[in-house]
């Protein structure tokens, strides 16, 4: 009998009835086109955006309260840059703990033109909205997301809508308005609206806006905060003055007001905006552009729809294509197009202009640095313009050395995109990697392996471009673009070559001080002994021998050019890429070296003036003698291998 067979017979088997006809179970039923086509339906960009808020910067509350901080500071420096107005900025952060522990209002108000009334809910209220993603100009804001997204998360997190104060004219009230972004329709719907005579004593210069939206969010000091954008933006934005109040604490009931006042008076350069590089589109860009024109022939086209593209370049490029600059754009089908398209990238076109750039200025960055940190050493570098993707970029550095800046730490990366701290995502970021592989060691630094150098160094990198590369949508870090991070290394080679040669001089410095020190711990008793030898004043003696000192290490008391030239006494140099902080009468070195000079040089070196390994910081007194018998030992042991040697 078969193993099958047995399993049939079996009880267990033979206990099952087969199933009648009729009763056997049916697959289950799948979705048909047409249900699924009931289904679908088109999303908001508000609504998606509100459901992954984290790619807008809004991950937890202390990123949250930063990014709504910062967000409304772009528009403000924006709106006063355009309308050539030095910008007057007020932050104020206020807690609410009647409505909970991590309640709080953020107001921030300008002194710009205002914004008028029928524009006011859809710049605040609704998503990709605003006059700065089509144009190639520098701004702060590039893609219309920013301010209403702050709103939105306010919405989100404490059911609040937004409150706008905005005043056009001195002639005009001011109007409030009261909104609420409806995420289902990317729009905002008006709670209320109202003329507001009595809110005109907050716009002292007649005009600006001020906005007020309560969130979720948590408040702490140091890095990565608040109180660190401030400073931060102040030392890129020197033209603009920063009031900001703290939420209060135990200590400060009110909140600590800190002002940060301008460094300069002069607004940046005006930028202008400019159209495409031939180099800078792609194949499918160029056939919109074709469909949209509103040129009938492709001279016309080629003239008014690029930048750097002469008329004898366009005509190059057309009989490449086997077309002519009188031919229609509306005959120009995909095939004609491709032809286009490569002639356009293989022609030799000028770099596009940088009119529509406003870089820092090496000055200006100076200024903000010496102002934030007080170092005492600060070398600026400005790389001339450069271009990825056919748009135009400049990249500018700067690296602030010595003063109260912490030795024993790792360097801090200060990256600027268009004037705006970035303080997230660092690891991530093409400045942070440049400063990264940087060879620091060559220019007297210490540095790990693969990390930041080691010392009393702030390194600062700032990229001005009309459409800056971010990761993503919260704009905290630059994409790693090959072009971008070779220009960043080279600014920061400069800068540290000028860093390399003010240590170097600095420490010849510091050893033509020690002599002096040494000197001066002697010449009392050389004074005394000199006038009980010869009967001549004491004093006299000391200050002629102290005169003779100074003479020999004048090199104690000069400044450094950039190259590491003697460029004055006491002062400062001409080169404006270069601050080196005056030193008081006191002063023979700078506080960053103070710590070296505890290690006095080798004896056999011939650095200090008697040959002695000492400690200069101590004083002795003329009556002391031991160093005397040391001398006459030491000489009496020469003499004795002499003879012996004889």
């Amino acid at each position: 009998m078969t193993e099958q067979a047995t399993l049939l017979d079996s009880p267990r088997m033979a206990k099952r009835e087969p199933k009648p006809p009729g009763r056997t179970k049916s697959p289950r039923a799948g979705a048909t086109a047409e249900s699924m086509a009931e289904k679908q339906r088109e999303i908001s960009v508000s609504e998606f955006f509100a459901k992954n808020r984290h790619l807008l910067g809004f991950d937890n509350p202390r990123k949250a309260l930063l990014t709504a901080v910062k967000e409304a500071v772009d528009n403000a420096l924006d709106a006063c840059e355009e309308a050539n107005i030095l910008p007057d900025i007020l932050v104020e952060l206020r807690a609410l703990p009647e409505a909970g522990e991590d309640r709080f209002l953020v107001i921030v108000q300008d002194n710009g033109p205002g914004i008028v009334r029928r524009q006011i809910e859809n710049i605040f209220g609704k998503l990709l909205y605003g006059s700065k993603f089509h144009r190639l100009k520098m701004s702060r804001g590039q893609q219309g997301i920013g301010i209403s997204a702050a709103g939105m998360y306010g919405l989100i997190t404490t059911g609040k809508p937004v409150r706008i104060i905005s005043k056009t004219s001195p002639k005009k009230p001011a109007h409030e308005v009261v909104l609420k972004m409806d995420t289902s329709k990317n729009r905002a719907d008006v709670v209320s609206e109202t003329e507001h005579p009595e809110d005109d004593a907050l716009f002292p210069d007649g005009r600006g806006t001020r906005i007020e939206i309560e969130l979720v969010g948590k408040y702490l000091k140091g890095d990565r905060s608040v109180d660190q954008y401030i400073q931060l933006s102040a030392i890129a934005n020197p033209h603009a003055r920063f009031t900001y109040i703290s939420p209060p604490t135990s200590a400060l009931p009110e909140g600590e007001k800190t002002v940060f006042e301008r460094g300069v008076d002069e607004l940046p350069e005006p930028t202008e905006e400019i159209k495409p590089h031939p180099h800078g589109i792609e194949l499918g860009t160029l056939i919109g552009m074709l469909e949209r024109t509103t040129e009938s022939q492709l001279g016309g086209f080629f003239a008014n729809e690029f930048c750097r593209l002469t008329p004898k370049v366009g005509r190059d490029v057309a009989e490449q294509a086997k077309l002519t600059t009188r031919s229609w754009v509306k005959n120009i089908g995909h095939a004609e197009a491709e032809k286009l398209y490569k002639a356009l990238q293989e022609a030799k076109v000028m770099a596009p202009p940088t009119n529509c750039l406003s870089p820092i200025g090496v000055r200006t960055m100076i200024k903000g640095l010496e102002q934030g940190l007080a170092p005492d050493f600060i070398a600026v570098s400005s790389r001339p313009p450069a271009v990825y993707r056919g748009r135009p970029f400049i990249i500018e550095a700067g690296v602030a050395f010595g003063g109260n800046l912490p030795a024993e730490d790792s360097a801090k990366v200060f990256r600027f995109a268009n004037r705006v701290p970035l303080q997230y995502q660092q690891s991530a970021c093409s400045s942070f990697k440049s400063v990264a592989e940087t060879n620091w060691k060559s220019y007297g630094l210490q540095q790990p392996r693969g990390a930041l150098p080691v010392g009393p160094l702030v390194v600062m990198i700032h990229m001005a471009s009309v459409w800056v590369p971010f990761t993503s949508e919260s704009k905290e870090a630059i994409a790693d673009y090959d072009e971008i991070r070779k220009e960043m290394k080279l600014a920061l080679m400069d800068c540290g070559r000028k860093l390399g040669t003010y240590l170097r001089k600095r420490a010849k410095m510091r050893r033509a001080g020690e002599r002096r020190d040494i000197f001066r711990r002697y010449i009392g008793e050389v004074a005394k002994a000199c006038e009980a030898l010869s009967g001549a004043d004491a004093k006299q003696v000391y200050e002629a021998l102290l005169a003779t000192a100074k003479t020999k290490t004048i090199e104690s008391d000069q400044v450094l050019d950039e190259e590491g030239k003697v460029v004055a006494v006491k002062g400062g140099g001409d080169d404006e890429t270069v601050y080196i902080r005056e030193l008081d009468d006191d002063d023979s070195q700078p506080v960053e070296e103070a710590a070296a000079t505890k290690k006095r040089p080798n004896t056999a070196s011939g650095d200090s003036l008697f040959g002695e390994d000492d400690d200069a910081s101590e004083i002795e007194s003329p009556d002391t003698k031991p160093r005397r018998k040391a001398k006459k030992k030491v000489a009496k042991k020469k003499v004795v291998r002499k003879k012996k040697g004889g």
